[in-house]
């Protein structure tokens, strides 16, 4: 089994990468941080995968024992429906949960979800867990 967490910079994305860390030490599994890349030929490396391994090493280590945390980075290049992208590669890695973070919104925002995080939870097949930031 593998925790995986949806890839973003965004604050969301942050605390998302945090908490799945937290989840893949509780249940001792590695974490697979899924990211969609803009091009299929920087899928593998280029500067955007390593700039998601970069800030992905930094926010594993603000966590309570992150440095015992196997991790690896998972790409999919984009196309079309980025939900879509991101459920098929959370499958592909074996994900379960799949971790994705969610901005916090106002009270009528808060009846609406991102139409990716509605998405996503509407389409996994996995539980996914939503943080907020």
């Amino acid at each position: 089994m593998t925790v995986g967490v949806v890839f973003s910079s965004t604050p969301a994305g942050q605390a998302a990468l945090r908490e799945a860390a937290r989840e893949s030490l509780r249940r001792g599994v590695d974490l697979a941080v899924l990211a969609v890349v803009d091009t299929a030929e920087h899928a593998e490396a280029g500067p955007e995968v390593e700039a998601v391994r970069d800030e992905t090493a930094r926010r594993i280590a603000e966590v309570d024992g992150g440095e015992a945390v196997t991790w690896r980075v998972e790409t999919a290049p984009t196309r079309g429906d980025i939900a879509e992208v991101i459920v098929d590669l959370a499958v592909q890695v074996g994900a379960d949960p799949l971790v994705i973070g969610a901005r916090r919104r106002s009270p009528v925002g808060k009846l609406i979800l991102g139409s990716t995080v509605r998405s996503v939870l509407m389409d996994a097949p996995m539980a996914v867990l939503v943080t907020k930031a």
